[in-house]
């Protein structure tokens, strides 16, 4: 027979929802990711909105933070990161598709911010953004988003990828995108390479060819193009 301070769900709920409470406040003191678990049961039980509210007011705090975050704080923002994650796929996505993939969008976009002051060198955060990648396009097979409208938002993204959060990008949202978005993503990449470089922005011209001639690739690819794909 257990012991009756066994940690489980039948003797912690014993103690009954008063004490549970306090003991939740006090024990998530200093602890962010476990306090923005806690805002989001309590915006759960409100409803998607209230969830998704306080995903976006998590997400822009995040972004807008300023300290660096060495090695020892890296554990705590993953865990932040996941939960927030988790909230858009487990806690949005099922009733509001389409909320769900806007947050998507808004996770990913914070990613640069994230890196300029982190020290990822294990790998465990952008293991996070990759993971919102594949969210995103598990969510954008179930949303009628306008294939036009995704294309440029993909190209806005390719743009704004020198941390590797998009990587794979294009792969994942071809079956979305089809024929027409993606010929409209091709366009617009072929248009962007062919722009002239300010003058003595040589470095910009670089990254720009760089950036078009992997996306150019990557569409070839999920074209089937093989003439395409071998040119790039």
């Amino acid at each position: 027979m257990a012991s009756s301070t066994t940690l489980n769900v039948k003797n912690l709920a014993a103690l009954g929802a008063e004490r549970l409470a306090a003991l939740l406040i006090e024990t998530s003191k200093g602890n962010t990711a476990a306090k923005a678990r806690l805002r989001l049961a309590l915006a759960e039980a409100q409803g998607s909105e209230d969830v998704s509210r306080e995903v976006a007011k998590r997400l822009t705090s995040i972004a807008g933070g300023r300290a660096r975050i060495t090695w020892r704080r890296r554990k705590k923002l993953v865990e932040d990161l996941e939960t927030q994650r988790r909230a858009i796929i487990d806690q949005i996505a099922p009733s509001d598709t389409d909320q769900a993939l806007e947050l998507s969008w808004r996770f990913l976009a914070i990613a640069a911010p994230v890196f300029e002051r982190c020290d990822d060198s294990g790998g465990t955060v952008i293991a996070v953004f990759h993971a919102a990648l594949r969210d995103l396009g598990d969510i954008a097979m179930k949303t009628e988003v306008d294939p036009q409208a995704l294309a440029d938002s993909v190209f806005g993204a390719l743009q704004d990828n020198a941390f590797g959060q998009y990587d794979g990008l294009i792969a994942i949202l071809a079956p979305v995108l089809g024929d027409d978005g993606l010929a409209r993503l091709a366009r617009r990449v072929e248009e962007f390479a062919g722009e002239e470089p300010q003058r003595g922005a040589t470095r910009e011209h670089a990254g720009r060819d760089e950036i078009a001639r992997r996306a150019l690739r990557d569409i070839a690819d999920a074209r089937g193009d093989v003439d395409a794909f071998i040119a790039q």
